[in-house]
């Protein structure tokens, strides 16, 4: 299981389409994605007194777009990428984290 996290509401004008995609995705090409133990220094480091956010539960072998796993800049620690859109049937479940 890989995660992403993003505003409800972005992620609300994405009903009923085939597939999301990411705010940032036109200019890094890619959906930033966390492992479960990845997910509470990514809100810090991003996310900081953000309310309204979501997490995606996505079951990386139901999804149709390329899974990398490749280095953060700032440590090197490996992060999961996908290039291209997550289908729907790739999210399992849709908790708040607000």
């Amino acid at each position: 299981m890989i995660y992403h996290i993003v505003s409800e509401d972005y992620w609300k004008g994405f009903e009923g389409q085939p597939a999301y995609f990411s705010e940032t995705f036109d200019a890094e090409t890619f959906i930033h994605c966390s492992l479960e133990e990845q997910i509470a220094g990514v809100l810090e480091r991003y996310y900081v007194g953000v309310t309204g956010l979501v997490l995606l539960h996505i079951d990386e072998s139901k999804l149709t777009s390329t899974l990398l796993y490749e280095p953060a800049p700032h440590n090197g620690e490996l992060f999961p990428h996908i290039y291209g859109g997550i289908n729907r049937e790739a999210v399992v479940e849709v908790t708040s984290l607000s």
